[in-house]
Formats: structure tokens, sequence, C-alpha cells
């Protein structure tokens, strides 16, 4: 095996038993793996700057096709059922034997960088790909060490990433021929039938959600966090398509991060050290920060493109809606350095509501905080996707069921915890319709929205009053600076106020409906703030 590139002195595959690939080259630059990736025919140069790739068959995550290995360390603390699959420890050592057997005499390209920006929970990960793009995406992705820290470089974790190895159900014990597994005995994950990149950060993710909690007492979270001019720490939560990259993006604000965040004793601190945006019709005007930062060192994925072959065509849907773009969180302007902020004094709940019950800003008491966190919840909307002719709900746990190997109520218990040890605030902001449902109402203004937040983060919703939600228990503002006091209660903006109850009543049996499934594990606290319901679950 012949390595190239910057390495520590004594790094090596051999540890994982690789040591049979051609060539297996190290820490490569930015520019020289683009250089790879258009050589080898699997990327083009847009006119920005960016390489566009395509990530073949798999354009988004599979989470069929996710699985933990269940042993000693595992049985009795990862949340088992269709979130965590279980997958036998001798079935992934077979698998990774003929993953090894399909590198041997291939190219590979290793990527040593770390996660988590406070220094006490740093964990190295060193990731093994295919393809150059993938190693490209892992470097932009989490946190990059400096030379000299590269010197002795010693993994914590390793990544295996092989998108052209396919799996055979029928000996592997998989799904189908794609696969994302995760071993927290030997510490590794192998991805193997997609080329998918979020495959490498949310494998990640999973670890630190099972890792920090447990094991360090940080409350890890699936959110975007930014900091004020005074200091002042603030985390949005939200699903796609509530606002939660547009509404953390504010120029009076310093970004922490977009998407993973820990929680600890002193500070809400990055994972990461990239971006990850969806960038479908991504305009200069509505997202000037993502269009800024698509240039040299970005990946775009799955776009297409102008006449002229090179112009990256954002509205263009034609290989799929999850159109994305990584790039390192330098390329954005006003950040922190480091990715990191003091504890957190105002959190928000994002969701868009286009059943229209909602208000546009409540604030929540510690209960409502743990259960709304539990239930995550959004709607979609027609027309987003083929079949839904009327709104739906979408709930996942935590905002981030997909990634939660430990049972939900246990993000949520530590949530509570640190509410009692931290004076914060608990916001949930609708950002959906107002005046009717989807249809009927109107999307509430994306200015109303900001000044609500704003007068949330400058305290000046401290000393008003509050009306009560009947069926959800909700504190609404009566006024706030900037926002029509007629839309801060939803049923005041309905022309049929007997329609408005009976809608508001069928969102919260919807919510009792889907927090069934963790009733068992949740605290009085928590049960007691469910809204009024006419179901019994």
């Amino acid at each position: 095996m012949n390595n190239f590139g910057k390495r520590a002195e004594n790094a090596s595959l051999e540890s994982i038993d690789l040591g049979g690939v051609a060539n297996a080259y190290w820490n490569l630059s930015p520019a020289e793996l683009v250089e790879e990736s258009i050589i080898l025919g699997q990327g083009i140069l847009t006119s920005t700057g960016a390489i566009a790739i395509d990530t073949g068959e798999f354009t988004g995550r599979s989470p069929e096709d996710r699985f933990v290995v269940c042993d000693d360390v595992t049985e009795n603390t990862v949340w088992w059922g269709k979130v965590n699959k279980k997958f036998e420890p001798a079935k992934f050592d077979a698998l990774f034997n003929r993953m090894k057997a399909y590198l041997t005499n291939r190219d590979v390209y290793v990527r040593d960088n770390y996660v988590c920006a406070e220094d006490d929970y740093r964990l190295n990960v060193r990731t093994v790909t295919e393809f150059p793009w993938s190693s490209q995406f892992a470097n932009n992705m989490f946190l990059r060490p400096t030379n000299e820290e590269v010197e002795s470089f010693v993994p914590d974790w390793h990544v295996v990433c092989a998108p052209g190895f396919m799996a055979n159900p029928e000996i592997d014990g998989t799904r189908q021929a794609n696969f994302a597994i995760i071993n927290f005995t030997s510490k590794m994950i192998i991805i193997g039938g997609t080329g998918y990149t979020g495959e490498i950060k949310k494998g990640i993710f999973s670890v630190l959600n099972y890792i920090l909690p447990q094991d360090r007492g940080v409350l890890s979270m699936h959110c975007s966090a930014n900091v004020g001019e005074n200091g002042d720490t603030a985390v949005f939560f939200g699903l796609s398509g509530t606002g939660k990259t547009t509404l953390s993006s504010d120029p009076n604000r310093r970004l922490i991060g977009d998407d993973e965040h820990g929680w600890s004793e002193n500070a809400v601190f990055n994972f990461e050290g990239g971006c990850y945006a969806k960038c479908i019709d991504l305009s200069k005007d509505k997202e000037p920060q993502i269009w800024d930062a698509i240039k040299f060192g970005a990946i775009l994925e799955n776009i297409g493109f102008e006449d002229d072959g090179c112009t990256p065509d954002f509205t263009d849907s034609s290989k799929t809606e999850n159109t994305r773009v990584s790039y390192p969180i330098d390329h954005i302007d006003n950040i922190m350095v480091p990715s990191k902020g003091g504890l957190p004094e105002n959190i928000f709940f994002l969701t868009c509501d286009a059943f229209g019950v909602l208000p546009p800003i409540s604030r929540l008491t510690k209960g409502q905080a743990m259960y709304h966190f539990i239930s995550g919840y959004t709607a979609k909307v027609a027309g987003t996707e083929a079949g839904i002719t009327e709104p739906q709900t979408a709930f996942s746990a935590c905002f981030g069921a997909p990634f939660l190997p430990l049972h939900p109520t246990r993000y949520a218990d530590m949530l509570g915890a640190k509410m009692d040890s931290n004076k914060v605030n608990v916001w949930l902001i609708n950002t959906g319709w107002s005046g009717g449902e989807y249809g009927v109402g109107d999307r509430i203004k994306l200015r109303f929205t900001r000044a609500m937040i704003t007068a949330a983060l400058e305290g000046k919703l401290a000393d008003v009053s509050y009306d009560t939600h009947e069926i959800f228990g909700l504190e609404m503002p009566t006024t706030c600076e900037g926002v029509p006091a007629e839309i801060l209660n939803p049923k005041s903006t309905w022309a049929d106020k007997s329609a408005y109850d009976s809608k508001a009543q069928e969102l919260a049996d919807k919510f009792i409906k889907n927090f069934a499934q963790y009733k068992e594990a949740a605290s009085e606290d928590i049960l007691n703030a469910a809204p009024k319901s006419t179901v019994q679950a």
C-alpha cells in the first residue's frame, strides 16, 4: 500500500485491517480532492467555483437501511424499534470483511477530522472513502485539525464509506444493497451502496447523541444556534420547512452553527465545522448567506444546470427536491470563532402549522417544553409531496427522531433539568398559517415572526400580559412590538370561531395519538402538559 499526504507518523489503516488497498491518499487539500473528482469524471467545476457531484441512486438518507449493532454495550441502552434496527455483531464483522475485500487494490481517501468545538468533548474521526468528494464532504462538515494536530492524530472512531460496494441481503442480513451501520463496540460506522453524503454526517451525529447524554451529561440537539451582540445565546429547533435556517441567520447575531449542537454545563457548542443546506429554489434574495457560501471548496449535490452546463439551475428538481450544498462554516462571514457560545437564554421551537391553530408565539412552561420537544411537530402542505392534498401532521421526536439512539424522554428529561438549573425561556413559534388552515388563511408574514423573535430575545415579552389557549394551554402574549395584536390569538383571526375550535380539537387529538408511544416513559410533568383532547390514549 502506498501512502500519500500528511498524516501522523504511525498512522495506518492496518488498525482496521484495510492494509490491502492500492493507494491511500491522506488528508488531501480541497483543491487536490476537487482535481481528483474531475479527473475521475465524478464532478463538474461550476461557474460559482463549487464542484457539483451526483450521489447516484440515493439523493437522501435511507432510514429503513440504517442499523445499530446489538451487543452487550447497546442491548439495554438503545431505543430499539423503527428508528434503531438491530444488527447482529457477527453479521457486521462478515459484512465488513466483504467490504475490505471490495476495497483491496482500490484507491481510498483518508481524512482526519474531529467533532465538538468544545475541547472537553472532542471526538477524533477518521473517514476512509472510496470517492474523493466523500472525503471532501467529511472535511467540509467536520472540524478541521491544524497541521500539528494531524501529526499526532489518533482516531476515536472510523467511518468507512464505499458507495460502489453492494450488500447481498440474503448473505449480509441487510434489507437491500445499501446500508449504514453503527457499531458502538468497535467504534465504527460502515456505509455501502449509497453515495449520499448525509449518511456520513448523520452517522456521527447519531454517535454523539448516544455518547454525550449518557457519558458526559451533555444534551445533544438537532438545532441551529446564534449569539447576540450582548453575548446572549439562542437555540432554534425546527423540522424542514419551518424556517430554522432563515430565522437563525440574523445580521445582528453571529452564527454558532446551523444543525447540530451540544449543551454542556457551561456552553452551547457546535458539533460540526460546516453547513449542509438545501438549495432547491435558492436565490440570493432569499438566502444571501448560503448563496455567497457557494464558492470554491463547496460541494453541490444533485443539482441541474443552465444551458451552458456549468451554471447551477437551483430551480431544477429533476434529480431530487433534496438538492444540497456543503461548505466549511468559514464560508460565512458572521460566525462565532470558535463555534460556541454561553448558556442559552432563549430556545425557540419552530413549527409550520398548516392547520392555522397554534399561536404565532407562545411561552412554554417546563412541562410544555418537554412535551413539545418530544412531539417535534410541524405540518406538510398540499403539493409538497405526491399524494398530499390537504395539511398533514408530521412529528419527529426531539426534532430529530431518525438520529436518536436513546429513548426521546431521555433527551426531554435533560432539557427539563437544564431548564431547572438555568434561566432559560422556551418559546413555540408558528411560522405557518393564520386566519384559517392552508388554502383558506394566510401564511404568517416573515417580518412579524422576526419581530416576535426579536422581542423575545430582547426581553420585551417579560412584562406583557398573556392569555391562555383554551385547548393547548399555551401562554399567548396579548401585545408584541411590531406585530398586530389581533394575530397573537389565532382564534381571533378566524371568521368562523366554531370552525377554529373544531380544527384546534382535531390537531390536539393528533398530538395525543402521536404521544401515546412515549406515554409510559414520560413523567407526570410532561403528561400534564398535553392539550385537552377527546382521544383516549
